[in-house]
C-alpha cells in the first residue's frame, strides 16, 4: 500500500521470495534486491513501469521472467551472481536500457534480442559458459565496454566491428584461437585484451583501431606480430608467455605461407615452456637466480648486444620530441657472461678478505669492487 514509494532497498537479507503485492509500486524507481535467497521472480514485477534500476545480483534465480521485457524505463538491470541459464528473448523490450550485468551465471548463449537494445552501453559477461557470441550484438550501437573474460568462446563474430564506440574489450581466459580481420572497424578501441587464449596471430587490421593504446596478447601461441602495429601508438603492449626468452629487437620479415610483411626477432618462434619452468624464472634481475636457474641453451648469442628501442609516443607530439623520449634497454647478457662476472665478484671478494688485514691493499681493493659492482 506504499503508492508512492520510490526507492525499495533490501539488500543482503534472508529473502526467499517476493510478494505478488509488489507490483502495486507504480511509482518505484529502485529496487534492491541482491543477495538475499531469492529463487524465483513474480511474474508480476513486470508491472513496474516506471523501475529504472533492478539489483538482483547475489541470488540464486535460474531463471528470469520475460514479463521483464515490458520495463521499457529500466536503465540498470544487474542479474550477476545467481544460476542463470540462459535469458529470455524479451530481453530486447528494454529499450532504454544502459547497463547490462550478467556475470557469474552459467549462461552458454546470448539472446539475439540483445542486438535490440540500442541504448546499451556496458555489457559484462564475464565468468559464464558462454560458446559464442550472438552475431547481434554488432547492433548494439552505443556499447562502450564490453567484458567476456573467463568464458569458452572460440571465436568473436565479424559483426563486433560495428561497434564504432567500444572502447573496452576484454576476451581474456577464453579459447579463442583467431580475432576476425573486422575488429579494425572498432575505430574508438581503447583498451583490447586477449590475455590466456589460444591465438597464434593477431590480424593487421589491428591497426585500423587508431585510438587503440592498451594491447594485451600476453599467454597466447604467437609466433609473431603483424608490421601494421607499428603505426599505432600504444602505450602499453603485453607479450609475456608468447615466448620464454627477453624481447630483442625486432625485423620486417615475410611470411613463407601467407607472404604477408610481418615483425620478428631472433627468438620467434618458441617451444612451449616446460612445465614449472615458469615458477623458476628470474624476477627483478637477481644475479643468482640467472646464472644459476638459467641454461645456456635457453639464450641465443646473437642477442648479447643487440639494442631493443621502447618507444612512449604522446598525442599531438613531433618526431623529433619523440626520438628525444626513446629510451634504450640493453639485452640482458648471456648466461655465460653472468657466471663470469659472479666468478670475478667471488674472486674480488676472497681477495678482500684476505687483505683485511692489510692496510696497504684495503683501498686498493675496495676501489677494484665499486669498478666491478657497477659494471656488473
Amino acid at each position: 500500500s506504499l503508492y508512492n514509494l520510490a526507492s525499495l532497498e533490501l539488500r543482503e537479507n534472508l529473502l526467499t521470495y517476493l510478494p505478488e503485492s509488489l507490483a502495486q509500486l507504480q511509482r518505484l524507481e529502485e529496487l534492491d534486491l541482491g543477495n538475499n535467497e531469492l529463487y524465483h521472480l513474480p511474474e508480476t514485477i513486470g508491472a513496474l513501469f516506471n523501475l529504472k534500476d533492478l539489483w538482483l545480483d547475489g541470488n540464486q534465480l535460474a531463471e528470469i521472467p520475460q514479463e521483464v521485457g515490458n520495463l521499457k524505463n529500466l536503465l540498470c538491470l544487474d542479474v550477476s551472481e545467481n544460476k542463470l541459464e540462459c535469458l529470455p528473448e524479451e530481453i530486447s523490450g528494454l529499450t532504454s536500457l544502459t547497463d547490462l550485468l550478467v556475470s557469474q551465471n552459467l549462461l552458454q548463449v546470448l539472446p539475439d534480442g540483445i542486438g535490440k537494445l540500442r541504448r546499451l552501453s556496458i555489457l559484462k559477461a564475464d565468468q559464464n559458459k558462454l560458446i559464442q557470441l550472438t552475431d547481434s550484438i554488432g547492433d548494439c550501437e552505443s556499447l562502450t565496454e564490453l567484458v567476456l573474460t573467463e568464458n569458452q568462446l572460440q571465436s568473436l563474430p565479424k559483426s563486433i566491428g560495428k561497434l564504432k564506440k567500444l572502447n573496452n574489450l576484454n576476451a581474456d581466459r577464453n579459447k579463442l584461437t583467431s580475432l576476425p580481420r573486422e575488429i579494425g572497424g572498432c575505430c574508438s578501441l581503447n583498451v583490447f585484451s586477449v590475455r590466456d587464449n589460444r591465438l597464434s596471430r593477431i590480424p593487421s587490421e589491428i591497426s585500423q583501431a587508431t585510438e587503440l593504446h592498451v594491447l594485451d596478447v600476453a599467454g597466447n601461441r604467437l609466433t609473431y606480430l603483424p608490421l601494421s602495429l607499428t603505426t599505432l601508438k600504444l602505450k602499453a603492449l603485453w607479450l609475456s608467455d608468447n615466448q620464454s626468452q627477453p624481447l630483442l629487437t625486432f625485423q620486417t620479415d615475410t611470411d613463407p605461407e601467407t607472404g604477408e610483411k610481418i615483425l620478428t626477432c631472433v627468438l620467434l618462434p618458441q617451444m612451449p615452456s616446460e612445465p614449472g619452468c615458469q615458477d623458476n624464472l628470474p624476477r627483478c634481475g637477481a644475479l643468482e637466480s640467472l646464472v644459476n636457474e638459467m641454461s645456456d641453451e635457453t639464450w641465443n648469442e646473437r642477442a648479447v648486444n643487440r639494442v631493443s628501442a621502447i618507444r612512449f609516443l604522446e598525442d599531438e607530439k613531433d618526431e623529433e620530441e619523440n626520438e628525444m623520449r626513446t629510451l634504450l634497454r640493453r639485452a640482458t647478457p648471456h648466461p655465460g657472461e653472468l657466471k663470469n662476472m659472479k666468478k670475478t665478484v667471488e674472486n674480488l671478494r676472497n681477495d678482500m678478505n684476505a687483505a683485511k688485514g692489510l692496510d696497504s691493499n684495503k683501498n686498493e681493493v675496495n676501489n677494484a669492487i665499486d669498478r666491478v659492482t657497477t659494471s656488473v
